[in-house]
């Protein structure tokens, strides 16, 4: 992806989190050369903070995703926080892909917006489909789902991904963008994303222009 890019679906992120009346921590809006001399902070070892991709396909509208790790533990230092929360902008009919965690267990919230659809899958010892039906708790009522099944979260809605689960989701077509949550255990993306077909889970970035932000994956090279 451009850097060009980037900036500006960061910057149109702003004004939807501005629009859902959603607020961020003063630092997500810090420049880069802000960011001088926070190396040892939290933000920076638990990859706090924005975070784009387009899974190395370079189409973004087709398929992708931008969020904001709002807080997070560490799975490598041993960090004491059990816990990580995102916010996320999906939008019709943008796919984030086929996957599950092997150590994560999350709620996905639609917090606004548009209906969010989630095709679901179970999988085997192997680590493909089951192909047997799927029961997941959704606002705390189970719900059984045959394989490659859909559920769709309208505003308010929730649903609990264990381990293990396959799960892929996008905005429902003419329901507008959709402002969507995460709680989970500690989120490691570096290491706990299995993609059902392998994919990068971070862009390769042509820096035709600087960063308006620090994306959490810049922080190695501006701090």
């Amino acid at each position: 992806m451009k850097r060009s890019e980037i900036n500006a679906l960061i910057e149109d992120a702003k004004i939807f989190f501005e629009a859902m009346n959603f607020r961020l921590p003063k630092w997500a809006f810090w420049k880069p050369e802000e960011w001088k001399g926070m190396g040892d902070t939290e933000i920076v070892a638990n990859q706090l903070g924005w975070d784009l991709t387009d899974y190395g396909a370079g189409r973004f509208e087709e398929r992708g995703l931008i969020l904001f790790t709002i807080r997070n533990g560490n799975l490598q230092s041993g960090h004491p926080k059990p816990y990580a929360e995102k916010i996320m902008i999906v939008r019709e009919n943008q796919i984030c892909p086929m996957h599950f965690h092997w150590s994560k267990m999350e709620d996905i919230i639609n917090r606004g917006g548009g209906n969010l659809v989630i095709d679901l899958h179970g999988s085997n010892e192997n680590e493909e489909f089951s192909g047997k039906p799927v029961t997941v708790m959704m606002d705390g009522i189970a719900h059984t789902v045959e394989p490659g099944g859909s559920v769709v979260l309208e505003p308010g809605e929730s649903i609990t991904l264990e381990k293990g689960v396959y799960h892929r989701f996008y905005g429902e077509p003419g329901k507008g963008n959709v402002l969507v949550g995460e709680v989970s255990s500690v989120n490691d993306d570096n290491t706990d994303n299995r993609f059902h077909r392998s994919m990068p889970r971070f862009p390769d970035i042509d820096e035709d222009e600087t960063p308006v932000h620090l994306l959490c994956t810049d922080y190695p090279k501006y701090i």
